[in-house]
């Protein structure tokens, strides 16, 4: 996650997301009393007059934070699928992939972009920066589906249709598995806006375990080194006597960075368990750092989907063994692999669900908000949009599937900890 500055327009007389939902709601009913000038065009797919439907992914590549290159080569691979097969219900499918660069100008651009090629939706994307992005695409109508989860606004925003229930809820599990069995609880995490939520939720778990607040560190997301991180957050683990305490780093790709300072460090004290989350480290992280000599043995992990090795996971990996032309950024592994295979299993279900009538960004809405419920195979809960799907949470109102999966390093592989799924509904609906 990158650094920046922190700026607020919250009016002082309406909470921050509940003011940007309203705002997000009356940029989308100006939209529906003046389709055309907000850039949606009733009835004409997005495309090129063929009948093909265009959509967009995006995700940051090349850059010295968190990469997740795997999502829009995904993307690709899964477009190449459906074409082989006569397309979805009967239309080809364009793919258009763009580089946020993990900043807010280079997000908006591909927003802008997304907009001026008529796409039907975004499909898949990560960004950090929901309000820069989210907002050109309210303003032509276009619906995210699938987002990673990473900012609010992807959970507040009425175009949004997330299919997971993001950093929220891998926090908030995370919490409550660590709450459980760790001692004092060091986070480490970005000192950046998207940062600065994840203290709060990580803390809305432990506390529904009756476990004291974890001690939140600030650290640069694309630090190359982190002893000063490492040794303070030791301390503080071993500060109890009686339990041994946990570690939890949430800096995405740079997490692997702090475990090498953790690695090093840890030497010096008593033992100290590992705590983190999905996107943070994954099966090939594991792999690459020593397997089951990994610092990341016996790690707690909480994960949206089922480990990578369930075999509900075996049609996504025969189209990327068939269709991705061994591009080694399609990891199977990767959570935003996965996430952009269920998010284009929603794009294809919502399609299908249109039968013989035009593929708009206007008609995808419509079937999404009307009820359209995804059964994706076990990965998920089956998705829903409607307002009765939406837990209770008031700062996530978007956000429907709040299912974690528990899971532990055990000799080197990703297992399961606690069979199936575990909702967060309750926790994130009390976290303050």
């Amino acid at each position: 996650m990158s650094g920046r500055r922190r700026t607020s327009t919250t009016s002082p007389t309406l909470p921050r997301r509940l003011r940007a939902t309203l705002l997000s709601t009356g940029a989308l009913l100006a939209c529906t009393s003046v389709v055309v000038g907000c850039g949606v065009i009733p009835g004409v797919s997005g495309g090129s007059g063929d009948g093909s439907i265009t959509v967009m992914t995006w995700a940051p590549e090349n850059t010295a934070a968190t990469n997740k290159p795997g999502m829009p080569a995904m993307a690709k691979a899964y477009a190449r699928w459906v074409n082989s097969k006569g397309g979805i219900n009967g239309h080809k499918l364009n793919i258009l992939t763009c580089n946020d660069h993990n900043n807010s100008v280079d997000a908006a651009t591909c927003a802008r972009r997304a907009v001026k090629e008529n796409v039907v939706a975004v499909v898949g994307s990560y960004s950090q920066h929901g309000r820069s992005f989210l907002a050109p695409l309210e303003g032509a109508g276009i619906p995210y589906i699938g987002g990673y989860g990473v900012t609010d606004d992807e959970f507040t925003s009425p175009l949004s249709y997330p299919v997971n229930g993001g950093e929220p809820a891998l926090l908030a599990g995370l919490g409550e598995q660590l709450g459980t069995t760790c001692g004092p609880v060091s986070l480490i995490r970005p000192d950046t806006i998207a940062g600065d939520e994840l203290p709060v939720l990580i803390d809305s778990g432990l506390k529904a375990t009756k476990h004291s607040s974890a001690t939140d560190q600030r650290a640069a997301d694309d630090a190359t080194e982190y002893s000063k991180q490492t040794r303070a957050a030791l301390e503080n683990a071993t500060s109890d006597p009686a339990r041994n305490g946990c570690v939890v780093p949430a800096l995405g790709d740079r997490t692997d960075n702090f475990m090498d300072s953790f690695r090093r460090d840890r030497e010096g004290y008593s033992k100290v368990g590992v705590g983190t989350v999905l996107g943070s480290v994954d099966q090939s992280v594991i792999n690459a750092t020593g397997g089951a000599s990994s610092p990341y043995e016996g790690a707690l992990v909480t994960g949206w989907y089922p480990p990578a090795s369930d075999s509900s996971w075996d049609a996504m990996r025969k189209v990327i063994s068939e269709h991705a032309f061994e591009d080694n950024r399609v990891d199977p592994a990767d959570a935003g692999v996965q996430t952009t295979w269920i998010a284009y299993t929603v794009l294809s279900r919502a399609v299908e669900s249109l039968g013989e009538g035009d593929v708009t960004a206007l008609t995808l809405r419509r079937t999404l908000d009307d009820g359209l419920k995804v059964a994706t195979g076990g990965l998920t809960p089956t998705l829903s949009w409607r307002f009765e799907d939406m837990i209770a949470a008031v700062d996530f109102p978007r956000l429907v599937n709040a299912d974690v999966t528990f899971q532990v390093v055990r000799k080197g592989r990703l297992a399961t900890a606690r069979k199936g799924f575990v909702n967060m509904s309750k926790t994130l609906e009390s976290a303050d």
